[in-house]
């Protein structure tokens, strides 16, 4: 049977450019109006974790990457949308999300951290980066989290905005080895978000697509959907067309989505 499988980088509910409205609700509409069996989301407010179910219809397990700053959420909500475009997650807290379709059983779910102070100790002196980058990847925390159901893993994730592409290369392989570890030997796997690093500037992805890993080749951009195990169409774009809402763009990132089978 065939799986439609999507992501999306919801940039905390803003347009693009960002305004005082969010369409965080919207956005969750728009990318399950088809009902995908799979959606994996990034750059979500950790107070929409609770309502992803009741807006989708799927059903949602969250990973916490950032906490928020503020204990109230109305407080955080209200503060933030002063100036959505400064304010960002700083208030609200950030967090990934693997969306299931009802049917889907989820059979077991793990996460990891991708930029823990070892690793990043680690990755900095084989970087060779200066402090300046060493703080700025210490400032937030980022996680890939996975979901098994049955004979199919997912993975998702969202890279470090480092510049120089060599850190969230790192994460993404990091990430990649959890991904593999924690499937089973023979499910299909799919290793999915926003990796913050592109193919032209990625040894990881290279890797990946080898025979060595067997994933999908990658699009030209930094949100992917590889596939490993199964037989699988193009990954597609949208188009900016389809994530219009009343002439509004929604987020400063285009869906992606694999059919997978």
């Amino acid at each position: 049977m065939a799986l439609l499988v999507r992501t999306w980088n919801l940039f905390h509910g803003n347009a693009k450019p960002p305004e005082h409205h969010a369409y965080l609700e919207e956005m969750v509409h728009l990318a399950t109006a088809d009902r995908p069996d799979v959606l994996c989301l990034q750059e979500v407010p950790v107070w929409a974790l609770k309502r992803l179910d009741d807006w989708s219809g799927m059903r949602s397990f969250g990973a916490i990457a950032a906490r928020p700053l503020i204990r109230s959420v109305e407080l955080g909500r209200i503060v933030t949308s002063l100036n959505r475009r400064f304010f960002r997650s700083g208030l609200t807290g950030q967090a990934n999300a693997i969306l299931l379709r009802p049917e889907l059983p989820a059979l077991a779910t793990d996460s990891i951290v991708l930029n823990p102070p070892g690793f990043r100790r680690r990755i900095a002196r084989e970087l060779g980066l200066d402090w300046r980058l060493k703080l700025r990847w210490a400032k937030e925390r980022r996680v890939c989290h996975a979901v098994r159901t049955d004979a199919l893993t997912v993975a998702n994730l969202h890279g470090s905005n480092i510049p120089g592409w060599r850190v969230p290369d790192a994460e993404l392989m990091r990430a990649a080895v959890f991904a593999d570890s924690f499937a089973e030997p023979d499910d299909v796997l799919v290793l999915a978000g926003d990796f913050n690093v592109i193919r032209e500037h990625s040894p990881t992805l290279e890797q990946l697509a080898g025979p060595g890993w067997g994933f999908t080749k990658p699009v030209a951009w930094i949100d992917q959907v590889l596939v490993r195990g199964a037989p699988s169409g193009h990954a597609q774009i949208w188009p900016e067309e389809r994530r219009r809402l009343n002439g509004k763009l929604l987020s400063d990132h285009a869906p992606v989505e694999v059919t997978v089978g």
